[in-house]
């Protein structure tokens, strides 16, 4: 049997109204349709967020506790994301009160001297040969908990 498609004359004999789903092979009329829920878990496999989600808590316990800069300890990371895969990772934070939300040049220029203490953090805390690049976003948040860019 043919796989190509049946001429229009012998669709309108078989049937009294052709409609457009006439004649298309049936595997890919009855195939189902992915959703946005699994686009985005086929986006970034099972390994990938739970690496990011071991970054996130590794960088939050570290923010928290053994960081010695005041102002590194009033953050904490919202979320950590693949960026474009596993081995870069954007790491978005915010003040962790509403009170003390501290300039975000300060901010930034801080993390990112703090960067390589942070990876350190993060390498002995996960079991990989490489451990990723971290990048950051500093998020700053309004008093009505709304995260502003």
């Amino acid at each position: 049997m043919s796989r190509r498609k049946s001429p229009r004359r012998q669709l309108q004999s078989l049937c009294a109204d052709v409609h457009p789903d006439d004649g298309l092979d049936p595997k890919e009329f009855f195939r189902q349709r992915v959703s946005n829920t699994q686009e985005q878990a086929r986006a970034f496999p099972r390994k990938t967020l739970q690496l990011c989600s071991q970054v996130a808590d590794t960088l939050n316990l570290v923010l928290s506790g053994d960081c010695a800069d005041e102002c590194l300890q009033c953050l904490q990371v919202v979320a950590v994301t693949p960026a474009p895969n596993a081995s870069q990772l954007l790491v978005v934070v915010c003040p962790s009160s509403a009170g003390a939300a501290p300039d975000p040049a300060t901010v930034m220029e801080r993390l990112a001297s703090a960067n390589g203490r942070l990876r350190n953090e993060v390498a002995a805390a996960i079991v990989r040969r490489r451990v990723p690049r971290l990048i950051f976003q500093y998020v700053g948040c309004d008093p009505g908990g709304a995260a502003e860019a």
